[in-house]
């Protein structure tokens, strides 16, 4: 099977064929990691679902491909620590198609936890949790977010680092932290109060003082193992810290980084809600036929796949300026809006096809509708990004 075959029988909702930019050596691991998804991952999901448990037995499979340090993925990019926007952006498309948990619990490791000691982190730091990280030896995580700071974050850090001499000491709680009870080490972000720094610490997943608390009960990304952290005198030494984080704008460097990556969770979100809508009605006789053959449903069919092509679009296009070095807070944050926002509408036609069947996680439809919501909501909200796109069309700031 050649290149286009291979790409075609992977992606055939990719009409406009994005995927024509990977390299050969991608698009081999991506058939791979289809493999492994189909027979490791897919067969335990509604298992997983329904207990809000994560399969980290199976996921061992996907570690295995390397996908953030695979020796065919750093072809011609020698010298560099992440791989092509084009690979990350099909990477997670592919994860997301099969599971938005999945997609996220990856993206939170290889997008924020990895990209916040690479632009925060000194040469030393780097070369010492680099490796680690980028082969899953070290899982790691985000905490930024709190219970009483989410959308405001930027001015509400209220978690404090307290300078003692050659160690600081970190008091406060972190909320919504995907992978945090099992991370064995967390990046922590917290004020200086003297000095009003916003800084970042490297912290063991086992410090004495830090707590995890599972949040139970969701109805999105069930999967995920969102984490409430508490910080009692948690103290770390100063060579924990990341350097090159001093500021919320370092943050958002960070945040701008991976906010594309939900957006190609999204896109991957759209593809996996079209995918399971396909099967279900060719599967699904009514009047004689399969739902399918009739008007209504090809045409709800239809506004789906439109969906799926323009989010790849929008996903292409911000890998495209990603991978020229153009990280920047208004491309990344319409991408997400738009992708995010029309993918309510993908999955809720996906439920519609699935009728009452849609409603059970049986029939697979009702994971990404739900799945949705929270995609809909995290790595800024629909409102937020709203308002950085507004700031940039009126030029005044609408956020208070």
């Amino acid at each position: 099977m050649n290149r286009t075959e291979k790409l075609a029988k992977l992606y055939p909702e990719d009409i406009l064929r994005y995927s024509d930019q990977l390299t050969d050596k991608e698009v081999d691991l991506l058939v791979e990691l289809r493999k492994v998804l189909e027979e490791k991952i897919e067969p335990v999901l509604e298992e997983h679902w329904k207990n809000e448990t994560f399969p980290f037995d199976e996921f061992k499979s996907i570690v295995d491909l390397g996908l953030m340090d695979n020796p065919d993925l750093f072809i011609n990019r020698e010298g560099e620590h992440k791989v092509s926007e084009y690979f990350n952006m099909y990477r997670l498309y592919e994860l997301a198609r099969t599971d938005p948990s999945i997609a996220t619990f990856f993206a939170v490791h290889a997008g924020l936890g990895y990209t916040t000691l690479l632009l925060g982190g000194s040469e030393e730091q780097i070369a010492h949790y680099g490796p680690k990280l980028a082969s899953f030896e070290m899982q790691t995580c985000f905490a930024l977010t709190e219970p009483e700071h989410g959308s405001d974050i930027a001015g509400g850090i209220s978690t404090t680092a307290i300078r003692d001499g050659d160690s600081w000491v970190i008091n406060g709680e972190k909320r919504w932290i995907g992978g945090a009870g099992t991370a064995d080490v967390i990046p922590v972000f917290a004020k200086n109060p003297e000095t009003k720094e916003i800084l970042c610490f490297m912290v063991p997943g086992d410090a004495e003082g830090l707590g995890v608390e599972k949040i139970d009960g969701k109805i999105a990304l069930r999967l995920v193992q969102n984490g409430h952290i508490t910080l009692d005198n948690v103290t770390v030494k100063d060579d924990t810290r990341l350097p090159n984080i001093t500021s919320f704008k370092d943050v958002s460097k960070i945040l701008y980084t991976t906010r594309g990556d939900v957006t190609h969770i999204a896109s991957g979100t759209h593809a996996g809600a079209l995918k399971s809508a396909l099967e279900y009605g060719a599967a699904r006789d009514q009047f004689g036929r399969s739902i399918t053959q009739f008007q209504l449903i090809q045409e709800k069919l239809a506004r789906m796949e439109g969906n799926v092509v323009t989010a790849l679009g929008l996903s292409h296009r911000l890998a495209t300026l990603q991978a020229a070095g153009e990280f920047a807070e208004v491309p990344a944050s319409i991408a997400k809006m738009q992708t995010a926002r029309l993918l309510r509408e993908t999955a809720a036609l996906a439920r519609e096809i699935g009728g009452g069947n849609g409603i059970t996680v049986e029939h697979k439809v009702a994971r990404f509708f739900g799945d949705a919501e929270a995609i809909y909501s995290y790595e800024g909200t629909h409102e937020i990004n709203s308002l950085i796109i507004g700031r940039y069309l009126t030029g005044k700031s609408a956020f208070v």
